[in-house]
């Protein structure tokens, strides 16, 4: 049985709502609410980069990147979805943007001419987990700041990020950012256009999300892209399982390596010489309560023997 909504943190539900020409207003309401944008600077037109137009970039399979755009004063949007927190993330996000950035010369304008780039990334995960870096809010915006004294400068790079795990689900959204954070994490599951949800822009939004408007093609699209969306889920689960389980085997062969070369320093200064069978007993052990347990008894031991019984 289909879901009555699709889930928009997908690949191709996100293009649907927010990349498509006839969903325009939807695009610039998710900036308008998240740049929090009043009145006088709200974006009123946006223009969607080709497909041409956008930079192929092979770190991002594990984003979807599909909607650029510019609005009437020129300022350029990179407006993404990570679903998948992969190494190097941070970093890839700011090439991307400083990618849009210094891209602008490719059709000879000159320096003065460059327009600021925005990145507004919805992260399905904690990109700064309030337990490691305390103070950074679900909706956080960067730019560069002076040191000192504390001067905003250098805005033509700007980065705003809405972390969705942080959105307290306790009670029912109020804001409008509360009301984007809980329209991409819980559509997927509404039954109904709930309240919170029955006005524009959110029931517009809900409206292209709505599965009995896909076709039968767009219906077996969005089930590929929730597939391949789990394949790499679990393709980076297993390389995390697999990296533990390594980093757990050189942690032990190093406690091996470091209990031998204590117990043979204390043979050594007790004046006690393995013979070449005692010392491939030695070499060859591969538990470590049998090391922690020979090098206690070289402590009184008088012999070889004794220490490794």
């Amino acid at each position: 049985m289909r879901p009555l909504f699709a889930d928009p943190r997908t690949d191709f539900v996100f293009k649907k709502i927010f990349g498509a020409e006839e969903h325009k207003p939807l695009l610039m309401a998710l900036l308008n609410g998240l740049l929090e944008l009043d009145e006088a600077h709200r974006v009123v037109e946006v223009e969607l980069l080709s497909a041409e137009q956008r930079p192929k970039v092979q770190e991002l399979k594990y984003s979807i990147v599909d909607v650029k755009c510019t609005d009437a004063r020129g300022t350029h949007y990179v407006v993404e979805m990570q679903v998948l927190n992969v190494e190097g993330f941070e970093k890839r996000v700011v090439y991307n943007v400083a990618k849009a950035y210094t891209g602008q010369l490719d059709a000879g304008q000159r320096y003065p001419d460059l327009d600021d780039v925005i990145g507004v990334t919805i992260c399905d995960f904690e990109l700064w987990p309030q337990r490691e870096v305390p103070g950074v809010p679900m909706l956080s915006r960067w730019r560069m700041q002076e040191q000192h004294g504390g001067a905003r400068g250098l805005g033509q790079l700007q980065f705003v990020f809405l972390e969705l795990p942080k959105y307290d689900a306790s009670r029912p959204p109020r804001t409008v950012v509360e009301k984007w954070a809980y329209f991409f994490r819980e559509t997927r599951n509404l039954q109904m256009v709930p309240e919170v949800l029955a006005e524009r822009p959110f029931k517009d939004a809900l409206e292209a999300a709505r599965v009995a408007r896909f076709t039968d093609e767009e219906w077996e699209a969005y089930i590929r892209a929730g597939m391949a969306l789990q394949d790499e889920r679990g393709a980076l689960s297993l390389a995390r399982k697999e990296g533990l389980r390594e980093g757990l085997r050189e942690g032990k062969q190093e406690g091996l390596n470091a209990l031998r070369e204590a117990l043979s320093e204390m043979l050594r200064q007790r004046g006690l010489v393995p013979g070449p069978q005692e010392q491939a007993r030695l070499e060859g052990c591969e538990d470590l309560g049998t090391l922690q347990r020979w090098l206690v008894q070289a402590l009184t031991a008088t012999s070889v023997t004794e220490a490794l019984r």
